[in-house]
């Protein structure tokens, strides 16, 4: 029992002479500007960022915040980073197990039988057994085991952060898949009344032809303009089926029909949106802060590699009960025990010491650059983006007010047509081009809601439930 006590007291005195090799973690240096790069309307807002925002309040469509609720809970991708956070967890405590004594519990029976062999060896049988429980604790005086459980945490973080960024993307995806089949679906309903609208001109041509009153110019030209907005069902209608089948599978189910909510000008777009700080993406965007738990870890590991080239100390001990009569086993002494210290040093291992110290440090030097790196695409995503939600803005009202020029045309070539005023040949260029505004015009639109998306997930948005 004295030994013992020596052994706790001794186990004391080195924990707290322990200390951590390796350097403490300090987030490096970054370029971040004081403002994005933008257009001045956007860089006069420094309200609270968009990025802060609950996807459910940027995207108000009932129908797209249900899709988002079913692919958060379906979608694949999402459920796969999910399990990785599992394992990223269940390294940790592995890791941190290390830092904890390890004890086994043992018993063996045996019996043994001897013939007589002379009168000085007479014949003897032993039946005995033993129980014992024996502990090992490799000390952690240099601080390794508490760096490699210091880097798994980090790679735990990292993970989680990485499960944010994927929800992050998903909620990005579907948005940006249903506000282009709510496009799509825009642009076949232009077509099938364009359509409908070319039939009765042809029909009242064929009947002006019958009378001798249209050429047959005019009736080929009118079917070429059937012809032309016909031939765009096809082709729409397979973009929307193959539009709702990446929907589907972004819900994480198969493909079948989506259901529609607003029609897409219904969706609201703010006119000036606010992006904050550039100085707030380092503590809001996931592969941001993803890439600094990368770097947390890396930084550990250097501490980890410093950590082996010091003595390894461990305390061990046995303790226990044996008797070589079964009989005896409780009645009679058979406390049995023992323990020791050890020390271990490295002496030569071939260059393999150092060349892990280089390794950890370079690994370090990866992983700050990466950081740096993914900071500057962040920037530059955000200031892409706020270009684009404005000039995507500015893009659709002036191509609003091409589309109602064009409209105006045609209406007015197709009055002078029936006046004698203008040939056919001048109703099909201005019904031709109006056909093209109008479905130029939902592209547009549908462009100045995809930058709002983008703006969005760039700013660090998405991932907040």
């Amino acid at each position: 029992m004295k030994n013992t006590a020596f052994l706790e007291i001794l186990a004391v005195l080195v924990l707290e002479a322990g200390c951590m090799m390796g350097p403490k973690y300090k987030r490096p240096t970054v370029d971040v500007p004081q403002e994005y790069r933008a257009p001045a309307p956007q860089q006069a807002s420094q309200a609270s960022s968009l990025g802060n925002e609950q996807w459910w309040q940027v995207y108000q469509d009932p129908v797209l915040t249900q899709l988002i609720h079913t692919a958060i809970a379906q979608n694949y991708d999402v459920r796969i980073a999910a399990t990785r956070v599992l394992e990223a967890q269940a390294q940790v405590g592995i890791t941190r197990a290390n830092q904890l004594p390890a004890a086994s519990v043992g018993a063996n029976v045996f019996s043994q039988q001897n013939a007589k062999v002379t009168n000085l060896f007479p014949a003897y049988q032993v039946n005995g057994g033993e129980l014992n429980l024996s502990v090992i604790w490799n000390l952690d005086f240099w601080g390794k085991y508490r760096r490699q459980t210091e880097a798994a945490r980090a790679q735990l973080l990292a993970t989680e952060w990485g499960q944010r960024a994927v929800l992050s993307s998903l909620v990005a995806n579907v948005a940006t898949a249903y506000f282009q089949l709510r496009a799509l679906d825009s642009q076949l309903e232009i077509s099938q009344h364009t359509l409908a609208s070319r039939q009765q001109s042809l029909h009242l041509i064929q009947v002006l032809d019958r009378n001798g009153s249209a050429s047959g110019l005019d009736l080929s030209q009118a079917e070429q303009l059937v012809y032309t907005a016909s031939e765009t069902i096809p082709d729409l209608e397979r973009q929307i089926q193959q539009q709702e089948n990446v929907l589907s599978v972004l819900l994480g189910e198969n493909p079948q029909s989506i259901p529609r909510g607003r029609a897409l000008t219904e969706q609201a777009v703010p006119q000036n949106v606010p992006a904050g700080l550039p100085s707030e993406l380092l503590e809001r965007r996931p592969d941001v802060l993803q890439a600094e738990q990368n770097m947390v870890a890396a930084n550990a590991q250097i501490g980890v590699a410093k950590a082996s080239f010091f003595p390894t100390l461990s305390l061990t001990g046995l303790g226990g009960l044996e008797s070589n009569a079964l009989h005896h086993f409780i009645s009679q002494p058979s406390e049995t025990w023992s323990g020791a210290f050890s020390v271990s040093q490295p002496v030569f291992q071939g260059g393999a010491l150092r060349s892990q110290l280089r390794l950890a440090r370079a690994n370090w030097q990866e992983t700050v650059l990466s950081y740096q790196q993914t900071v500057q695409n962040a920037l530059e995503q955000v200031s892409n983006s706020l270009v684009a939600s404005q000039k995507d803005r500015e893009f659709r009202e002036q191509q609003q007010l091409l589309t109602q020029a064009a409209e105006q045309t045609d209406q007015l070539s197709e009055v002078l047509y029936k006046n004698g005023g203008a040939s056919y040949l001048q109703v099909l260029t201005s019904e031709t081009n109006y056909f093209s505004a109008e479905l130029n015009l939902v592209q547009a639109q549908l462009n100045e809601r995809l930058a709002l998306v983008q703006l969005y997930q760039a700013l660090g948005g998405g991932w907040q439930q």
